[in-house]
């Protein structure tokens, strides 16, 4: 028994855990911040105010996991974030493929405290920040509402990661709030007052078909006559979850101190809508459906962004500005929301995408003026507008990775996050964000310590790509379908298709490329022929007599015409896409984006691959094989395609393919990283969608790793991940290091990297 006589006053219990990195905030940007520093050798205490990590992506919002792939409804090809986030996004994919919400938080738990580097201490608040002489920030203390602990957290650097930026606030960081004039930076694109400077909370509801009536009785509160919401006219039976994004509020308030009134409202909201649902009779579907989760606190989108030292623009989005210091890369589309929300009469969001990928600079992930402040999150240091991207989940995320690792960097040399935007430290970060997965856009760092460069490396085979047999299946031509190939400088290849027509006629084909190397946006066109074609099966010549100025990918395209059918093919490769002039209506309104003029955006076409099961590619036969498929790909990054596939790829008839690093001399092997293919063009929603795969098709299942004298060093059996990382207790003298691939998930074996670390 515990008696305690009367007391003046008590003291909480207080707990001071060391940390070299504390990490508040424990959404996607923070958790991967955490990981990347603790698996970089730093002690880390990662505090987090909910009970569970993920932020808007846990079972507590349900919003889905999305960043540059968009949906796979933009022109951004292979670009899906590397590195953590990816490693989560595969092993939810592989756990639940069918999108559940609660399987994303034990995962995000799980590779938390596997880490025995990390601190975790959840529903956990910080509310004071105590600096020293020169502005760095010397302790955070916060408080466990659940064990009523105090922690009193010092370290060298810190990260906020808080959403609402609690720390860069109370230790008095520069921050914005609300859009910038066009004025300021030139942003064609930044709002007036009628359109609003905030996005708004979202609060999201699923519904269940239990199989008998049920009754519904709203409360007093719900809101009465929803009709009178233009974006419930969109309404339907089938909808669950984040396909209520439009449910937003609280734009025209302060996002961050009046979050409780804006739940509210965001509950009459819910609560009126299915009342309508379920008794107005205008959805007879709903009668045996009842409420099965309704969001508890709100989704928020904007509120505090700090200042760094530089501010991310919308022409950095737009124009895809290089930026030396690049950590991390962007491709949502800008994409704002009226600040009246679910209130508004217009639509509720904008989007205009990029032609491609843009890096985000290390100067946008530090306070300008707090030393040992990392930023993280949506609150890095971005305009309104280029916010309108870098705010989702899977870009946050990236840059948390970014952040993590900075901080290591930090540590090892002594020094502030400023000191890694240049010379050696930025070389440092960028090499190790390069091994670990990191996608930097424009950068391809030299890792001077990576044996592979000193290697010989040989295949027992390699694709040279002559033909993608055809299937059974055929494709109408209902709008301009293409093949995107990695061509080779010099001529063209002639190209053969075979076709069904309901009628002779004329077909056109052009011959594309993007202006940009390395985007896939075919905004420059090289050739056109005309080819005519007569009733019935037969097969059709393509041949473009202009050649290839720069190698690279092309579009080799036919153009709409509805009475003709082109043979498709079941065969899948790493790196080759069949895709179409089409739009998904999630992310755009048209195949082809027309901004308004004088608002800096611009003009193009989209061109878009489909989702498996579908998205097979068209059958077609080259007058000579593409030779783009060697193992020397694998000496050099980035680990996905780009200018070119940047992959070894195994001949399609190659039952057991073996790659081969050879040294004049034995070299001592502590650390190998090997990179497989993935899909990077998969966006890999963590909730609510479904998806076709538990492992991307083109991943290498089982593999051996034989040493010089025949050794079998490692054996792998169901392989599921973009990186297996192997590192020996006791370094391995070999002069020799061969892949030997048992089997695949589906398509040719594929390798994009190998790293050898002595």
């Amino acid at each position: 028994m515990i008696h305690e006589t009367p007391a003046a006053a008590r003291q909480l219990q207080t707990e001071t855990p060391e940390s070299d990195l504390v990490v508040v905030g424990g959404g996607l940007a923070g958790t991967c911040a955490a990981i990347a520093a603790a698996r970089e050798g730093l002690r880390v205490t990662l505090v987090q105010d909910r009970p569970m990590l993920g932020g808007n992506a846990s079972s507590e919002v349900r919003l889905w996991v999305l960043g540059a792939t968009s949906h796979m409804g933009n022109n951004n090809r292979w670009s899906r974030e590397g590195g953590i986030i990816n490693e989560l996004l595969e092993e939810n994919l592989y756990r639940n493929r069918q999108g559940h919400p609660y399987i994303l938080d034990t995962i995000l738990l799980e590779k938390v405290v596997e880490e025995p580097n990390i601190t975790l201490l959840l529903n956990t608040a910080v509310y004071e920040v105590e600096k020293g002489a020169t502005d760095e920030i010397t302790s955070v203390t916060a408080f466990c509402s659940q064990n009523s602990v105090r922690y009193l957290l010092r370290a060298p650097y810190f990260c906020d990661a808080s959403g609402d930026g609690i720390v860069g606030f109370l230790s008095g960081a520069a921050f914005r709030m609300g859009a910038e004039s066009k004025d300021e930076f030139g942003e064609g694109f930044a709002p007036d007052e009628s359109f609003g400077s905030l996005l708004g909370h979202s609060l999201y509801f699923y519904t269940k078909d239990v199989g008998t009536p049920v009754n519904f009785t709203a409360p007093s509160w719900a809101l009465k006559d929803v009709t009178k919401i233009a974006q419930c006219r969109k309404i339907n039976a089938n909808m669950q979850g984040c396909n209520f994004w439009w449910i937003e509020y609280g734009g025209r308030l302060d996002t961050v101190h009046k979050t409780e009134d804006i739940k509210w409202e965001l509950w009459k909201v819910v609560y009126g809508i299915w009342d309508h649902m379920k008794n107005s009779g205008e959805y007879p579907e709903t009668e045996t459906m009842a409420l099965e989760w309704v969001g508890q606190i709100p989704g928020k989108r904007e509120s505090r962004r700090f200042e760094g030292d530089y501010l991310l623009r919308q022409q950095d989005v737009v124009e895809q500005r290089a930026h030396d210091d690049v950590v991390a890369h962007g491709g949502w589309a800008l994409d704002l929301h009226p600040a009246d929300g679910v209130y508004s009469d217009l639509p509720s969001c904008t989007q205009w995408h990029a032609k491609g990928v843009y890096g985000i600079p290390m100067r946008s992930f530090y306070s300008y003026h707090i030393p040992n402040l990392f930023l993280a999150g949506r609150i890095i240091s971005a305009t309104h507008v280029a916010f309108g991207s870098s705010r989702v989940m899977a870009t946050c995320a990236a840059g948390g990775q970014a952040v993590g690792t900075a901080a290591a960097v930090c540590l090892n040399r002594g020094c502030q996050p400023r000191d890694l935007t240049q010379g050696d430290a930025l070389h440092d970060l960028q090499t190790r964000l390069d091994r670990s997965g990191q996608l930097l856009p424009g950068i391809h760092p030299v890792d001077s310590d990576d044996l592979v460069a000193s290697a010989s490396i040989t295949a027992s085979s390699k694709l040279q790509l002559r033909q993608i047999p055809a299937s059974g299946e055929w494709l109408r031509l209902d709008s301009g379908w293409a093949m995107l190939l990695p061509l080779p400088q010099g001529a063209c290849p002639s190209m053969t298709f075979e076709i069904s027509a309901d009628h002779a006629g004329q077909l056109q084909a052009e011959l594309l490329r993007s202006a940009k190397a390395g985007n896939f946006t075919p905004d420059e066109r090289i050739d056109e022929v005309e080819i005519a074609f007569s009733e019935g099966e037969s097969s059709i010549e393509v041949t473009f007599q202009q050649p290839v100025s720069r190698g690279g990918y092309h579009f080799i395209k036919l153009n709409e015409q509805p009475a003709v059918r082109v043979r498709l093919s079941d065969q899948r490769l790493p790196g080759i896409l069949a895709v179409s002039n089409a739009f998904n209506k999630a992310v755009a309104t048209s195949s082809v984006q027309e901004p308004p003029a004088g608002i800096g955006i611009d003009t193009f076409e989209f061109m878009l691959p489909q989702r498996r099961p579908d998205g097979h590619n068209l059958a077609i036969t080259l007058s000579s094989a593409l030779d783009v498929f060697g193992p020397e790909h694998v000496q050099h990054g980035p680990a996905r395609p780009t200018e070119m596939p940047n992959a070894w790829v195994a001949d399609t008839e190659d039952k057991q393919p073996e790659l081969t690093l050879s040294w004049a001399d034995p070299v001592s092997i502590r650390r190998l990283i090997i990179e497989f293919d993935p899909d990077w063009d998969h966006p890999m929603e963590s909730v609510l969608m479904t998806h076709a795969d538990e492992v991307a098709p083109f991943m290498v299942r089982d593999f051996d790793l034989v040493d010089g004298d025949g050794n079998v060093i490692s054996e792998v059996r169901g392989h599921r991940s973009a990186r297996y990382e192997q590192v020996f207790a006791d370094a391995r003298l070999t002069e020799k290091l061969t892949l030997r691939v048992l089997a695949t998930h589906g398509a040719p074996a594929a390798v994009y990297r190998v790293r050898v670390l002595s």
